[in-house]
C-alpha cells in the first residue's frame, strides 16, 4: 500500500461480523503497518547472506527459518531443504538426544557466545559426512519471541594444519635431540684421538723450538694452533649438546652468586683487559646453577672480547621486574654490533669477524640462547656500531632479592 508516497507493508487479519441472530452482516478487519519490521528483516537478511561463515538462525523451538549460501556450501542443502526443518538436521545422530536439552539451557539465560569458546563441535552434511566446526551464537529479541542466530565454520583444514604442524614439531624435537645426541658423542669420541695428535705437538714445539729452520717452526706453530683451536671447539659442542641433556634439577639459584662464579673464571681476562664491572640488582631464579653461570660467563666474555682500544671496559649486569619475569641487561661500551646482524649471533658458528681479529669458535651467543630458552626466557640485543651492546634476556620470576649496586 502506497502512504504518503511511500510503499508501506500491513499485515491484515479479517473476521466476521454477526448479527444477534448469529448472521454474518459484514467483514471486520484490523491492520498493522510492518514495515519497519520488515525493513529490519530485510537488512538481517542482507547481513546474513553477506557474512562469510554459514550463518542459520532457528527460532525457540529449533526450527530453521533462515540460511545463507555459505550454510548451503558447507553443509550440502540447498535453502529449500533447510527452512522450516530441525536444526538438528545439522547434527550426527549419536548427538541429537541430547541437542534439545542444549537448546532450551541456552534460551533459558540467552547471551552471545564467541566462536569456539572451548566446545569442539561435529556437524552432519547432506551426504552423511562429518565436518568439525565452531559455532558462535546470538540471541535476538524480536516482536515474534526470540530467535538465534548461529554462525558456522568449518575447522577442517585447521585441524589438519594444527595436525601437521604438531607432527613437524615432534619431528623436529627428534631431530633435535638426534643432533643434540650426535654432536654429543662425536665431541666426546674426537676428544681422544685430538689429545694423541695436539699431546706430541706441543712436546715437539717445547722441545725442539729454535732448533729446525724458520719454516719448520711455523709449520709447528700451526698445527699447535689448529689442534688448540679444534679443542675450543670440541668443549664448546659438548657444552651446546649438555645443555638440552642436562639431568641436573632447576633450584633456587641468586643470580649474584652465578655472576660471581662467572667473573672469578674470567678474573684473568677482565684484569688484562682492565676492565669494571657494575653490578645492580640481581634476583634469585629457578635454574641449573652451572648452566647460569656459564650465561653470565660467555656474556661478559663477550663484551671483554669486542671491547674498544680508545678507551677503559665499562660492564653493567643487573635485572628489573618485566612482563615476562626478570628482565636482565648485560651491557658494555665496546665495538657494537649492527642491526643486520641481531639474529644471525646467535646462530650457532656464525662468526661477523675473522678469528686474527678476533679468536673464538662462533659457539658462545647460540649458547646462550639455548640456556636461556632451556630457562622458558629469550634473549636480544640492542646495540649500534661503535657504542657497545646490551644483552637482555628473560628469566621467570624467582624471591625477589639480591645485592645492592656495587663496582667490582
Amino acid at each position: 500500500m502506497i502512504v504518503d508516497g511511500q510503499l508501506h507493508t500491513f499485515l491484515s487479519v479479517g473476521f466476521p461480523i454477526k448479527d444477534s441472530g448469529g448472521r454474518i452482516v459484514s467483514i471486520g478487519g484490523i491492520s498493522t503497518d510492518i514495515s519497519e519490521r520488515k525493513r529490519a528483516e530485510e537488512r538481517l537478511r542482507l547481513v546474513v547472506e553477506a557474512a562469510p561463515n554459514a550463518m542459520v538462525m532457528v527460532n525457540r523451538g529449533g526450527q530453521i527459518v533462515l540460511v545463507n549460501s555459505q550454510t548451503e556450501r558447507v553443509f550440502g542443502y540447498s535453502r529449500d531443504e533447510l527452512v522450516g526443518q530441525s536444526i538438528e538436521r545439522l547434527v550426527p545422530a549419536r548427538f541429537r538426544d541430547q541437542h534439545p536439552g542444549h537448546r532450551t539451557a541456552f534460551l533459558a539465560a540467552p547471551k552471545s557466545r564467541p566462536m569456539g569458546a572451548g566446545r569442539h563441535l561435529t556437524g552432519l552434511r547432506r551426504d552423511g559426512t562429518e565436518l568439525p566446526v565452531e559455532i558462535g551464537l546470538n540471541p535476538i529479541e524480536t516482536d515474534e519471541g526470540m530467535f538465534v542466530l548461529a554462525a558456522i565454520v568449518d575447522i577442517t583444514e585447521r585441524i589438519r594444519a594444527e595436525q601437521a604442524l604438531r607432527e613437524r614439531t615432534d619431528e623436529l624435537a627428534r631431530s633435535n635431540r638426534d643432533l643434540e645426541q650426535f654432536a654429543y658423542v662425536a665431541s666426546h669420541d674426537l676428544q681422544e684421538p685430538l689429545r694423541a695428535v695436539a699431546g706430541p705437538l706441543q712436546l715437539l714445539q717445547r722441545r725442539y723450538q729454535g732448533q729446525l729452520d724458520a719454516r719448520a717452526d711455523e709449520y709447528i706453530g700451526h698445527a699447535v694452533e689448529g689442534a688448540t683451536r679444534m679443542q675450543a671447539l670440541i668443549e664448546d659442542l659438548l657444552a651446546y649438546s649438555r645443555v638440552g641433556r642436562s639431568d641436573n634439577p632447576f633450584q633456587s639459584m641468586q643470580c649474584a652468586a652465578a655472576l660471581d662464579n662467572a667473573l672469578n673464571n674470567l678474573a684473568v681476562a677482565l684484569e688484562e683487559a682492565g676492565a669494571e664491572v657494575h653490578r645492580g640488582f640481581l634476583p634469585t631464579v629457578q635454574a641449573i646453577p652451572s648452566q647460569l653461570t656459564l650465561l653470565f660467563q660467555n656474556l661478559v666474555g663477550n663484551a671483554v672480547k669486542f671491547r674498544r682500544n680508545d678507551g677503559p671496559l665499562q660492564i653493567r649486569v643487573g635485572a628489573e621486574p618485566g612482563a615476562d619475569g626478570w628482565l636482565f641487561r648485560v651491557e658494555d661500551n665496546g665495538i657494537g654490533i649492527d642491526a643486520q646482524y641481531f639474529e644471525r649471533i646467535f646462530l650457532i658458528f656464525q662468526r661477523l669477524h675473522t678469528r686474527r681479529d678476533y679468536p673464538g669458535t662462533g659457539i658462545g651467543l647460540a649458547l646462550c640462547k639455548r640456556i636461556v630458552e632451556r630457562h622458558g626466557g629469550r634473549i636480544w640485543v640492542e646495540s649500534e656500531p661503535g657504542k657497545g651492546a646490551t644483552f637482555l634476556f628473560t628469566l621467570p620470576d624467582g624471591a625477589r632479592t639480591g645485592p645492592n649496586a656495587e663496582v667490582i
